[in-house]
């Protein structure tokens, strides 16, 4: 490719910005149905761009999902089967894996991932040792590490820089785990070396950076996130289009929104901590505004939300899943359906119902960028794998295939698609225009009973119809044997579950 043709190519690509919460529910927005507040900038987005309404996380939980949406791959791919990553555990994403971050950056995009990482670092431990996952084999991660074994003074490796990203701030966890400080780059920002007081809510106990303060970390993600945006803005029609990555750490727990949100929702302090998130978008497309370029802004939710939590607030006064059955980390829909709203130049305004991955995004947003180019921008370092890879498909910025709401859709059609998520404990769920198949005896992970998974072809488990029984109050397993048969053939055919990654 000559310069001016490049020239012309970098030119005519999107902005590309992924906003990813944390533990926000299918009905925690006002355009999803939440009535006790407002998301006013969440609602605009939604008004003129696509908003997902049947939309599931590939896990229940945080870091498989992230690995998903990050990767295209489900999460059972990875060496994690179950629960999620401690703060000071190893990097999940093997160097042979390629991520959005690469395949962008890769058709001349500026990369930058801001916020909550939560998918491993490999971190220089006191003794000298370096800590790793190693991919061919499955591990239990150390979630209740209290980071104290770490070297904080030496650079971790395999991180977002090794993964794609040009630019990296955030922290390694979630705002309840170790290590409590902000990271850069490759190092921490300010070596955490006092412990972390007082402990909010489920915080773990472990090493704070000197005057920590959690209520800090939002805002603090946005500044750097606007910061970015303005410092790379494109002058020349060749300058490099950006895509950022920004991952908040609200409305998980601890919810502990700063001083200017506490008690605007009026119903607690996990709302309050989602009108600060609203507010962080629209600071997010303010300062995308100077740029010339088309923009596409995708947001969604890594989960569901809990509802356990009794302190976060009353679900009397806002129920987070709706009328779903079940919570984060939970096989039921209330554990892994989630707003999904991917607005942009050249995307009319519509609901979209049908059945969506968030494994969808990567492979969508690469073809986006790829189709109107005629390029192959497949990453192509020595040993990664090929996108070919890839579990979604390309059809989130597609028109949907049938617009006409009373077209007969038939849920036994063999050849309908099939979207598997996971519980906490590695539960499978299979899902099939408004059916789903439960592979456990519980719910897999919060709520109770808990159960154990299942296997695909025994005699255990839960069926349901999603369209009539939209509760998952009518378990349909014994008069199911035929349809969740083809479910599991489809589903294992297509992407040889149950093998080694």
């Amino acid at each position: 490719m000559t310069a001016p043709q490049r020239a012309e190519v970098l030119a005519a690509l999107p902005d590309i910005v992924v906003v990813l919460a944390d533990d926000l529910g299918h009905s925690d927005l006002s355009c999803y149905g939440a009535t006790a507040f407002a998301t006013p900038v969440l609602d605009g987005l939604a008004a003129c761009g696509r908003r997902f309404t049947d939309a599931h996380a590939a896990s229940a939980v945080c870091t498989p999902s992230r690995y998903a949406l990050l990767t295209g791959r489900h999460p059972w791919r990875s060496a994690l089967r179950s629960a999620v990553l401690g703060g000071t555990d190893g990097a999940l994403i093997s160097e042979d894996v390629p991520t959005l971050a690469d395949a962008l950056r890769e058709a001349g995009y500026r990369t930058a991932a801001i916020g909550k990482w939560h998918l491993g670092l490999d971190w220089t431990l006191q003794d000298g040792r370096r800590r790793r996952i190693d991919p061919a084999r499955a591990f239990r991660p150390s979630m209740e590490a209290d980071g104290w074994d770490v070297d904080y003074t030496e650079p971790y490796e395999n991180g977002p820089l090794e993964r794609g990203f040009d630019h990296f701030f955030g922290i390694a966890g979630s705002l309840d785990m170790p290590p409590y400080c902000f990271l850069t780059g490759d190092r921490v920002e300010t070596e955490p070396t006092e412990p972390k007081q007082p402990l909010i809510t489920s915080q773990r106990p472990g090493p704070a950076a000197p005057g920590w303060l959690d209520e800090e970390v939002d805002p603090r993600f946005a500044e750097e996130a606007v910061d970015w945006l303005r410092r790379t803005t494109p002058i020349r029609p060749d300058d490099p289009p950006r895509f950022l990555y920004l991952a908040t750490a609200a409305p998980h727990r601890p919810c502990v929104p700063p001083e200017e949100f506490r008690g605007r929702s009026g119903i607690g302090p996990r709302a309050d901590s989602i009108l600060m998130l609203d507010q962080i978008v629209g600071r997010i497309e303010e300062a995308m505004a100077d740029s010339p370029r088309p923009r596409i802004i995708v947001f969604a939710s890594d989960n569901g939300a809990p509802t356990c939590y009794p302190e976060d607030g009353e679900l009397a006064d806002h129920r987070p899943n709706g009328e779903l059955r079940g919570q984060k980390a939970d096989v039921y829909d209330g554990g892994h359906r989630v707003p999904l709203i991917v607005s942009g130049d050249g995307l009319s305004p519509s609901t979209d119902d049908r059945l969506v991955s968030l494994l969808d995004l990567f492979p969508s947003l690469h073809a986006h960028v790829a189709e109107p180019t005629g390029e192959d921008w497949s990453p192509t370092p020595a040993g990664t794998q090929p996108l070919l890879a890839l579990d979604g498909t390309a059809d989130l910025m597609r028109p949907s295939a049938s617009s006409d709401p009373s077209a007969p859709s038939d849920p036994t059609d063999p050849s309908a698609r099939v979207v598997g998520a996971t519980a906490f404990d590695g539960s499978l769920v299979l899902m099939r225009e408004k059916e789903v198949a439960v592979f456990s005896t519980g719910s897999g992970g919060f709520s109770e009973p808990v159960g154990v998974p299942t296997s695909t072809d025994g005699d255990q488990g839960q069926f349901f119809d999603r369209a009539a029984d939209p509760q998952q109050s009518t378990d349909l397993w014994a008069a199911s044997a035929v349809s969740r048969r083809k479910m599991v053939a489809r589903f294992i055919h297509e992407t040889a579950y149950g093998e080694s990654p």
